[in-house]
Order: C-alpha cells, then sequence, then structure tokens
C-alpha cells in the first residue's frame, strides 16, 4: 500500500468522525434540543461543515491523489474503489466555495426552525424570505458543482445523493408512472373493499411496548442503536450508534408500525455495511435511492405482504388488544388501501410518486430559476390538482409539509420513487431465489429476507456504481417493470395499467 493512500485513509476517517458528531447533533436538535439552543446549535454545525471542508479541500490532498492513483495497481479491488470513491468526494468538495458551505449550513439551520414555526402556523409567507435564502445558495452550489462536474445544474445536485443518477434517467423511469399511475388509483378506489379504522386511542407508552417488541424481530440491534420519536420520523447516527425516530398516533397504532419499519429499514442497511471499511469513502451506503430501496422493501414490498402482516396482527392484538380493525384480513385492507390525500408521507403505494414528481417538477424549476420561492404555494396546489386530482386545505398540509428545502436538499425527492423501483426490483428477485419467504414472514421471522438484502446490497457498501449494485444485486438495469408489476397484482389493477412497457437506464 502507497503512503499517499495511507494517508488518505488516515484524513477521510477524520471526515467520517465528523461526519458521525454531525448526525448525532441533528438527532439531538430534532429529538431533544431545546428551542434555545438553536442559534448555538447552528454555530456549531456550520463550524464541524468548515473543518469538514478545509480537511478535504487542503492542498496537499490533490497531490496525494495523483501520487496515490499512480500507484493503483498496489491496492486491492477494495482500496481502489476507495481511492475512486475519495476522488469523487475531493472533486465535489473542491467545485464549491468554502464561504458558501458555512452560509449555507448556517440558512439552513435558521430555516428548518423557522420552517417548524410556519408548518405550526400554516403559514408559507413567514418561511418564505429565508428559504429563499436557501434555494439561492443551493442554486449557487449546483452552478459551481455543475462547471467542476461537467454536469447540469440540477444533476450536479442529484450527485449528491445519488451518484450515477441523471435527470434524463428519472424522466425516463417516472414518464411511465406519470402516465399509469392516475388510471390505476381511478381503478383501484372503483373496486377497494371498505375497512374497519382502529378503536382507540391506544397509549403512545404501549405503542412503543409492540415497536420495543417488533425491532428485535426485524434483526435491529438496540446494542448499537435506540428507538425515539421525532416531529418527522429518521433514521440517523452512525453504523454502530443508529438512532432511530418514529411519531406515534394514538388513533392509529398502524401508522407508526409502517413508521418504525420504514426507518428499520435504512438502519439495517447502515448496520449491515461492512465493518472493515467503516470510516472510509468505500463503506458508505451507494446513494439515497439506495437507501430508499431498503427502506420500502421492508415497510412497503415486505412488511405490507399479506404474510407479514398476519404475524403483524397477532402482536398488534397482544399489545393492544382485540381490535376488529387487527384481523389480518381488515389489517391487509387497511395497509392497502388506496386515497387520494394531501400529505406525502402518509401515501399508499399508488399514489406516493405522484407527491414524488410533483416535488421532482418544482424543484427543477427553482434551480432553473424558472419558479420563484413565492409563487411555489400556488404551483403546489396547481400541480396536486393536475396529478391527484386535489387542492391541499392549507400551508401546512400542502407546499410546508416537508422539511426537505429548508434543509437545502435539493435533487432529494427523486430519490424516493427510484427506491420504490429499485425495491420492487429487489423483492422480486428475492422471492425467485426463496421460495420460503411468505412462510417465515408469517411466522415474524425476517433475518432471511434481511440476510438476503446484506448480501446482494448491504455488504457491498459502495463498491459498485449505482447502475454495477442494480445490475449485480437484481440482475437487470433499473426499470419500472416490477414496480408496476407488483401493484398491478397487489392492487388488482392489472386491466388498468394496460400494457407494462419495459423501460430502462
Amino acid at each position: 500500500m502507497s503512503g499517499a493512500y495511507r494517508l488518505l485513509a488516515e484524513r477521510f476517517a477524520r471526515l467520517a468522525d465528523l461526519e458521525g458528531a454531525l448526525a448525532v447533533l441533528a438527532w439531538d436538535q430534532a429529538v431533544w434540543m431545546p428551542k434555545g439552543g438553536a442559534e448555538a446549535r447552528g454555530r456549531q454545525i456550520a463550524t464541524l461543515r468548515r473543518l469538514q471542508h478545509e480537511l478535504i479541500t487542503a492542498p496537499e490532498v490533490g497531490p496525494l491523489l495523483d501520487d496515490a492513483r499512480t500507484l493503483a495497481s498496489e491496492l486491492d479491488p477494495w482500496q481502489q474503489a476507495n481511492l475512486r470513491e475519495m476522488e469523487r468526494l475531493w472533486r465535489m468538495a473542491t467545485a464549491v466555495d468554502p464561504a458558501l458551505v458555512e452560509r449555507a449550513a448556517e440558512a439552513t439551520t435558521r430555516a428548518e426552525l423557522v420552517w417548524r414555526e410556519a408548518r405550526e402556523k400554516s403559514d408559507f409567507a413567514l418561511l418564505a424570505p429565508h428559504l429563499a435564502v436557501v434555494v439561492d445558495l443551493e442554486r449557487e452550489r449546483a452552478r459551481q458543482l455543475a462547471a467542476a462536474l461537467d454536469l447540469a445544474p440540477y444533476d450536479a445536485l442529484i450527485a449528491l445523493y445519488q451518484p450515477g443518477l441523471r435527470a434524463e434517467a428519472i424522466d425516463r423511469l417516472f414518464a411511465p408512472l406519470e402516465r399509469q399511475l392516475p388510471h390505476a388509483i381511478d381503478d383501484a378506489l372503483a373496486r377497494q373493499p371498505p375497512a374497519l379504522r382502529p378503536n382507540g386511542p391506544y397509549p403512545k407508552e404501549r405503542q412503543r411496548a409492540l415497536a420495543l417488541d417488533l425491532l428485535p424481530r426485524l434483526t435491529f440491534d438496540f446494542d448499537h442503536g435506540r428507538l425515539d420519536e421525532s416531529a418527522h420520523p429518521f433514521c440517523g447516527g452512525t453504523p454502530t450508534d443508529i438512532r432511530l425516530t418514529t411519531r406515534f398516533d394514538e388513533g392509529d397504532p398502524v401508522s407508526g408500525l409502517m413508521a418504525v419499519l420504514h426507518e428499520t429499514g435504512h438502519a439495517l442497511y447502515e448496520a449491515g455495511l461492512p465493518r472493515a471499511w467503516l470510516g472510509q469513502p468505500v463503506g458508505e451506503a451507494r446513494g439515497i435511492a439506495v437507501h430508499e430501496s431498503q427502506s420500502l422493501a421492508l415497510e412497503m414490498q415486505l412488511g405490507r405482504s399479506p404474510a407479514f402482516l398476519s404475524f403483524l396482527s397477532r402482536l398488534l392484538r397482544q399489545h393492544l388488544g382485540d381490535d376488529p380493525a387487527f384481523a389480518p384480513d381488515n389489517l391487509v385492507r387497511l395497509c392497502h388501501r388506496v386515497e387520494r390525500g394531501a400529505i406525502r408521507v402518509e401515501a399508499d403505494e399508488l399514489t406516493y410518486p405522484l407527491h414524488v414528481i410533483l416535488r421532482y417538477r418544482l424543484e427543477k424549476a427553482l434551480i432553473a430559476g424558472e419558479l420563484a420561492v413565492d409563487d411555489l404555494p400556488a404551483a403546489w396546489n396547481e400541480g396536486m390538482k393536475e396529478l391527484l386530482a386535489i387542492v391541499p386545505p392549507d400551508d401546512r398540509r400542502g407546499v410546508l409539509q416537508d422539511i426537505h428545502w429548508p434543509l437545502g436538499a435539493i435533487g432529494y425527492f427523486p430519490c424516493y420513487t427510484v427506491g420504490a423501483l429499485l425495491a420492487a426490483q429487489l423483492t422480486a428477485r428475492m422471492r425467485r431465489e426463496l421460495p420460503d419467504l411468505d412462510r417465515a414472514l408469517a411466522a415474524g421471522e425476517c433475518g432471511v429476507a434481511v440476510g438476503w438484502l446484506r448480501e446482494r446490497v448491504h455488504a457491498w457498501a459502495s463498491f459498485c456504481t449505482f447502475e454495477e449494485l442494480v445490475t449485480r444485486a437484481t440482475g437487470a438495469p433499473l426499470s419500472p417493470h416490477a414496480f408496476l408489476s407488483h401493484i398491478g397484482e397487489r392492487y388488482g389493477v392489472r386491466r388498468a395499467l394496460g400494457e407494462v412497457a419495459a423501460c430502462t437506464m
């Protein structure tokens, strides 16, 4: 191993330590931090981000990369992939002005806190000036990245979240969804049977006990993780210190459980990354779309399967009582229910992609300068009417519902539905290779499914490119075919979907 590579590995390990500290600070901000700590927390985050930027953009890093590249033949395949990822991260970091990085950290911390107040008051005007600053900074970040990476500005932002994914590919993947899902939704709404709603209230303490019972069955390790509550469920922390959050609704215990399943999919991916490469770029998850594929494989593909719901029915009745709503057949009807709703995180499989397509359209327009921040509420409502035939009743359930744009996460949203397509493709392959999968799920034995994902996805971390990982894991390039076939079968809408045309990246 060359001395240059060793020095780079030490530097990137320090970068990973800083990222871990930032992750725990972000978790604390969302879960425990008092409102009065916001200003100091903003400075702390900005300082750590500046230190990260200084570490990766230091003058000696470029020459070290050059030296390591000349001796790359001495490295093993994982080290070569690690060097490739180091160079990718360095190119992205050196493209952006350090002052911009610090201003963005301060602006997004401020905007997040204002978003919480604006959302509570359903008043977009409170957030608009702060969001305008964030969008301006992200537009400038996009411009600087695009120049360095030879990408279009919006593609450069996507690359921050899912390397290897481009808007052109997203357009091809999304076009059949935008064309076919509205018809499938109409058909599903016309044919779905009624379902009993849970007869609560069910105290949060009992729902938490249920979640704590469920998590080990999903192979979640409490020696390396914990469960808390937050306004927006998320998975944070580090691969050996996973901070999982959900939110419990006393009138709807199923929604809290589904959030637990979703975030646990993220957690298991982090926990399954190769321990030998933690702290190095090659040991990190292969992007947000891949991360979403893991959460959606667990929550949507497996967690809402009739087999797993039969197990979940027993667990619900054990912890919350014998509510008729928890009967297996009714639980299937509840979890497969289709409804045109305003809230993305509450959306079903059929309507969810249209929520994402709306956000994808709007943020592309924001970065292109074709849409002003002040015009977002009107554009949002018009898009909801076009795609889902509803108009949100207020800002809180409309343009203010998501935290992503106040955080500066522009380019993130399409990863959700790209992840859903990958989850369907992964699960289709899993089912072909694990013929006894439903029996295991019905018994609450999730280890066989998690083990398959560990072998096909988690263990490879960032060794492969996105395209290589998809093909290696599923046997084919990414396509909407498996997803459309899945919803056609689950919701009985094959006829409405019509002929599913292949559409690969």
